[in-house]
């Protein structure tokens, strides 16, 4: 059993302004307005996000983050990222965030918007804050998961990042419409939080989308599972979003004898079949699945060498 640390007082969020065209960067105070009336990210949810978590002192997954940040302004036609000032900004808050004596593991957040409407110009900013007691929990006891349709059909054949963990967009010859930004991780996740919302009050923790019987992605996660010495996940890109923590743990699980494949669709029937399910994440970092819908998933023998594995790959 994996023990989850008691909490004690930590500090506050440490937010930072972030001039997206390679400006200034500033600090701003946590109890003071930030964005503005018009902004896109409010009144459209126009914009982007990236996630990673940090834990001694450091960033996790940086390169992978920032490519998928990349990809997925390149899909909505936001400024191209400058990641040399976004990640100068992120260290900026984890020295700010590590000067209280009490803080521990945190999730950043980069926020990229299309900016005011009044001005055209678009905003950047941060968010640095504790990893909240319900992921410390999912992480250590694992969580119950129920499968439900997305809600929308996904035309295969729409553009989107092909693989987003190194910046690579889809360049389709005759896209059926071009306009749509599937695969981008984009700030409208209002849809999958209602999702999670529904799982809640039928008595899970979270869910599994998918297409009939084939396994599409969590509402916030990477799906993956173990079989003997093989690793499987959804094959990113489309209608699934390349994960970043999925990514890492591929490369460096290959590399460690483990069989790792994504050629292939993944299907309810295979997760119920497997030795483990898990969902992966950057901040959650694994939860494993202990039940999926009405079946309980037994816990494999080989559980702390899985969650070891995945550790080392996030380095």
């Amino acid at each position: 059993m994996v023990s989850v640390p008691s909490r004690i007082p930590g500090p506050s969020p440490v937010i930072m302004i972030v001039e997206p065209y390679g400006g200034s960067i500033r600090q701003q105070n946590p109890n003071l307005p930030m964005v503005f009336w018009d902004d896109a990210a409010v009144t459209r949810g126009d914009g982007i996000f990236e996630t990673l978590l940090i834990s001694e002192g450091k960033a996790g997954n940086l390169q992978r983050h920032g490519e998928r940040f990349q990809a997925s302004a390149k899909l909505l036609g936001l400024p191209e990222p400058i990641l040399a000032s976004w990640e100068k900004a992120t260290r900026m808050a984890i020295e700010s965030w590590y000067e209280h004596p009490n803080a521990g593991d945190a999730s950043c957040t980069w926020t990229l918007s299309r900016g005011r409407s009044t001005t055209g110009l678009a905003s950047g900013w941060l968010t640095v804050k504790a990893v909240s007691e319900e992921k410390l929990r999912e992480r250590a006891h694992g969580v119950e998961v129920m499968t439900s349709p997305r809600g929308y059909t996904i035309d295969t054949t729409l553009p989107g990042v092909k693989d987003a963990t190194r910046g690579d967009v889809d360049q389709l010859a005759e896209p059926t419409a071009p306009w749509l930004t599937i695969g981008a991780k984009t700030l409208s996740y209002a849809a999958n939080m209602a999702a999670v919302r529904w799982a809640k009050s039928n008595g899970f923790d979270d869910v599994i989308f998918t297409d009939g019987d084939r396994v599409l992605e969590g509402a916030t996660s990477t799906v993956v599972s173990f079989k003997g010495d093989k690793i499987r996940t959804p094959t990113p890109g489309g209608e699934v979003l390349p994960g970043t923590t999925q990514a890492a743990l591929f490369e460096y699980a290959s590399k460690q004898g483990w069989r790792c494949k994504t050629k292939k669709d993944l299907t309810v029937e295979d997760l119920l079949g497997a030795d483990s399910v898990w969902l992966v994440s950057s901040v959650r970092v694994a939860a494993r699945v202990t039940r999926l819908d009405k079946h309980p998933l037994p816990r494999p023998d080989n559980e702390k060498e899985i969650r070891a594995l995945i550790t080392r790959a996030l380095g």
